[in-house]
């Protein structure tokens, strides 16, 4: 009996000799300018004790869902925490789906039917790409954040003879890879002049952006103007899960055919609570306006040491500086990483050939000296290439 297929054992010798092959690691005790944790929330004992004591009051002491939601699995809690997250990103209706994977598979794959078309940025994130591949319509992508692109796509493949053909144009309200933003308004304009649904996934942007860290389409003022926002709880928040924002109409309609929301285990009650006890926070901290000055301050450091050359423009957490070839980019990082700061390198396939990157994300806990410190190291090692 052979012990592993070739074929698949080619693909893993391919990885190593193009230097990208992915290894698990541990957390090595690094000054974190590498996770999503923006606010600090995963590791708040007040937000920790706050979703024991919940479930506490609630007489909560259940370590599972025991099913799905739409069999056991629908405990009060998830009731409750629907209705505070509709209330707070300021919509109809929510539901909370396992992870945000989940939430972009199940609505994608569910939501645009055989006929319909779907826009869709060319950098959105392999999760959408993954939920359009499962669906029946067809999908075009357009030129990132070019809204011209966009147009020329529409008017080139849309069916003007079908009154019944819905048109949906997919964005992020910050890219993961990249941390800038599409202009959003101009994007709701769009839709409104086409006649389109737009669907915004804010998985950076909840936490970060906006009075309480709302978001980036309430901080404009523009969330009702939106068909569906997916907004993830693993950023900013520091627990798990994902949400979709909408009207009652498409919640029920991702209840009835969402199938990574019909098909699976609900949430467990802890996440829940821990869910909860994030958002009100939110409401309370300092953090966010901590992040904002740090954000401030990096791009003040970049320009110092005249490094935005480098750097894709970003008023967001994520940051990245273009350093082609993952061999050196994978050398820079670890360099950087010796002096005690973590700091990732981005590498192709995930990203394109000649993109490679470092990227860092910036957290409410991190001090100016530490930026400056991991930005002299940078472009201290990249002087020298």
């Amino acid at each position: 009996m052979k012990t592993f297929p070739s074929k698949l054992h080619a693909k893993l010798e391919t990885r190593k000799k193009d230097k990208a092959l992915r290894r698990l690691s541990e957390k090595k005790g690094l000054i974190d300018f590498s996770s999503n944790d923006y606010l600090g929330f995963a590791s708040s004992k007040t937000i920790f004790d706050k979703a024991h004591w919940l479930l506490i009051e609630m007489g909560v002491a259940q370590n599972g869902a025991t099913g799905s939601r739409l069999l056991s699995g629908n405990h009060q809690l998830y009731t409750n925490t629907e209705a505070i997250l509709a209330k707070f990103h300021n919509t109809d209706a929510a539901l909370i789906f396992n992870s945000g994977y989940d939430a972009n598979i199940g609505f994608f794959s569910s939501v645009p039917q055989r006929g319909d078309l779907i826009f869709y940025d060319e950098l959105i994130h392999a999760s959408i790409r993954d939920g359009i591949q499962m669906s029946h319509a067809k999908a075009y992508k357009f030129k990132h954040n070019d809204l011209e692109s966009l147009r020329l796509q529409v008017e080139r493949n849309r069916n003007s003879k079908d009154n019944h053909q819905a048109i949906y144009i997919v964005t992020e309200s910050v890219f993961s890879m990249d941390g800038d933003s599409p202009d959003l308004k101009r994007f709701v304009e769009f839709c409104n002049d086409h006649n389109c649904y737009l669907v915004v996934d804010e998985a950076h942007a909840t936490g970060v952006f906006g009075e309480q860290g709302v978001g980036l389409l309430q901080k404009l003022g523009i969330e009702h103007k939106v068909f569906a926002r997916i907004n993830t709880f693993g950023k900013a928040l520091g627990c798990h899960g994902a949400v979709v924002l909408g009207s009652e109409d498409l919640k029920s309609y991702l209840v009835n055919f969402a199938r990574s929301f019909i098909y699976t285990s609900g949430l467990p009650p802890h996440s829940l609570a821990t869910i909860q006890s994030a958002y009100r926070e939110l409401q309370s901290t300092t953090e966010i306006q901590k992040l904002q000055n740090s954000i401030k301050f990096f791009n003040q450091e970049i320009e110092r040491l005249n490094l935005a050359s480098k750097f894709i423009p970003s008023n967001s957490a994520i940051h990245c500086c273009i350093i082609a070839g993952n061999k050196t980019v994978k050398k820079v990082a670890r360099q950087i990483q010796e002096k005690g700061f973590d700091v990732k390198p981005i590498l192709s396939p995930t990203i394109s050939k000649g993109e490679e990157r470092l990227r860092i994300c910036l957290h409410s806990f991190n001090s100016n000296k530490e930026i400056s410190e991991v930005l002299q190291l940078l472009a201290t090692f990249v002087s020298n290439l």
